[in-house]
């Protein structure tokens, strides 16, 4: 599928909620599916990790896809879809923040595609965020410019977990993205798993629940 590059396709897609209402809840998570899926299936996520006191918000990309290509392909390829993409993301924290739930109450989560674009929004716009998971992802582009990514992420939580063989996402750029993140200032836990393929592994929603249990407070 190639965007229209005129276009700003994401533009006004929906955002689905789940959980605790946003003016009630004092703790937010952003999860981003992948390419193909739907809002509706990665909150399937939010029922495995099972912390119903905060509130989740899943957007949903035009056409089940974020950008055409693959997130290692020449930025410019994966264009207009991947800015439309952060400009959504972006709308979405403003959402929760106008609701009364501050950056560092807010955590960015995502599988697959989903995962690099939240990778990719926490790298492009460093601050305190409750969190970062990223299931299978990495940040985006054929290689890092590390000019693109400014700024302190003030030791915000973040999760890496990924198979070591994934035909989707090279180990390789997992331990880049660990790095870069690093660099920015955040406390990265990264897990390479032997053998997981291209999938969520129970061991994945643990520490996905530990960085959320510290929000809460549990």
């Amino acid at each position: 599928m190639i965007f229209d590059k005129t276009s700003n396709p994401h533009r006004g897609q929906p955002v689905i909620e789940k959980g605790k209402l946003l003016k009630e809840a004092d703790v937010a998570v952003i999860l981003v599916h992948g390419r193909g899926a739907t809002a509706e299936s990665i909150l399937m996520l939010a029922d495995d990790i099972d912390r119903q006191d905060a509130a989740w918000l899943a957007p949903q990309a035009s056409n089940y896809t974020w950008y055409p290509y693959s997130f290692l392909a020449p930025i410019d390829q994966n264009e207009p879809g991947l800015t439309s993409a952060l400009e959504l993301l972006s709308e979405a924290v403003a959402k929760v923040e106008e609701a009364g739930i501050p950056k560092e109450r807010i955590v960015l989560a995502g599988f697959s595609q989903g995962a690099c674009l939240s990778l990719e929004f926490a790298a492009r716009n460093p601050a305190r965020y409750g969190g970062v998971v990223a299931l299978s992802g990495g940040v985006i582009g054929p290689e890092l410019d590390h000019g693109r990514y400014k700024g302190d992420m003030a030791k915000t939580p973040v999760f890496l977990g990924c198979s070591d063989y994934d035909h989707h996402i090279p180990e390789e750029r997992v331990h880049e993205t660990a790095d870069l993140l690093e660099q920015l200032g955040a406390r990265v836990t990264k897990k390479i798993y032997t053998g997981l393929g291209h999938t969520i592994n129970e061991d994945e929603k643990k520490h996905f629940r530990s960085i959320l249990d510290d929000l809460l407070g549990k």
